[in-house]
């Protein structure tokens, strides 16, 4: 695959419906995986299960990119190809997760902002030696009793604007994901305005840095209740508001927008992927960047078992074809039982 620019490698990752599959879960986030299913979080079984993943027929034609943890990117299967390779070989770039995680905003707040602008540039070097493509960075934003704060956004998305900024100084395309967090009882009207807010301040800010908008994929959350909300809104009206929020903030150059599951069940996901293609007007691609909600049925029909590596791979294969089926806006929830 010869995608030299930052616009060829960030359309080529959304292109005809193909999406993104978010394995950059850190060790503690795989321990916790692992446990429902009995298995230990060792380094070989991480590999194991993640080289499982990579090696299903069904990354083929549905998977862009893949994004990595640290780990991961460095790691060979058992005949010593590396995964980065194996993921190269379905057409798929390997992508790389490079925030440090997240630390309160001052002493007395709850909110957070990420860390890991300290020796980016050097870390994003190395990942393009080892053969990185593209690169996240987690913005986390909380909705609770005076939260989002300005101080809260503005900080978030002046770091994402910084860290777009070296990324594509050293040839990568950045993911910059403000994540506006589901979990809360606020309404889906107090997640439009998070949301909002927080878009405005990002587009700004990267903007000011002088980021190639053409050469950066934006992974949101989408607007949606909060998940112990009394009243949850439907799938239409989660399609609607999302939408109606990126169309008022997201340039339409922009090339591929990639959501986040941001804790929805899998079927959810697609299904509210497939209602706003199939409500459309809009210039960018929309599609996914699922961790959880592509890999939880073939999590589950692994168990840690060889035996059961071809269900799993399965597994994974459906859940990445429905949502190229959501992406396309061709979804229908009887494609689920086939």
């Amino acid at each position: 695959m010869s995608l030299n620019s930052l616009e060829e490698i960030a359309t080529y990752i959304v292109s005809e419906g193909k999406g993104i599959l978010a394995a950059d879960e850190s060790n503690p986030t795989c321990g916790k995986r692992f446990d429902s299913i009995g298995v230990e979080s060792t380094e070989a079984n991480r590999r194991d299960y993640r080289e499982m993943l990579f090696r299903a027929s069904g990354m083929q034609d549905n998977i862009g990119g893949v994004i990595l943890f640290d780990e991961t990117i460095r790691q060979s299967s058992k005949d010593g190809t590396s995964l980065v390779d194996i993921i190269k070989d379905q057409g798929a770039l390997p992508g790389i997760k490079v925030d440090k995680g997240l630390q309160p905003l001052n002493e007395s707040s709850e909110e957070v902002v990420t860390q890991g602008l300290e020796g980016l540039n050097e870390r994003c070097k190395e990942y393009v030696a080892l053969g990185a493509r593209f690169t996240k960075w987690r913005a986390v934003i909380r909705i609770g009793e005076g939260m989002p704060s300005d101080e809260c956004i503005d900080a978030n998305m002046k770091a994402l604007a910084d860290y777009a900024k070296v990324v594509q100084d050293n040839g990568m395309v950045p993911m910059v994901e403000p994540e506006v967090l589901m979990e809360g009882s606020h309404s889906i009207e107090d997640c439009f305005n998070a949301s909002d807010r927080s878009l405005k301040s990002l587009f700004r800010h990267l903007n000011e840095n002088g980021v190639n908008i053409k050469g950066t994929i934006l992974k949101p959350s989408m607007v949606t209740s909060g998940s112990t909300a009394a009243e949850q809104a439907s799938v239409d009206e989660v399609a609607k508001r999302t939408l109606e929020c990126l169309i008022a903030n997201v340039p339409a150059e922009l090339p591929g927008i990639t959501f986040l599951s941001g804790g929805q069940s899998d079927i959810l996901a697609t299904a509210h992927l497939d209602a706003m293609n199939k409500i459309g007007g809009f210039s960018w691609k929309l599609s996914f960047s699922y961790g959880r909600a592509l890999q939880s049925p073939a999590l589950k029909a692994w168990k840690g078992k060889y035996e059961n590596m071809f269900i799993s791979q399965d597994a994974l294969s459906h859940r990445a074809l429905m949502n190229k089926m959501a992406a396309l806006g061709q979804w229908d929830s009887s494609l689920e039982d086939q």
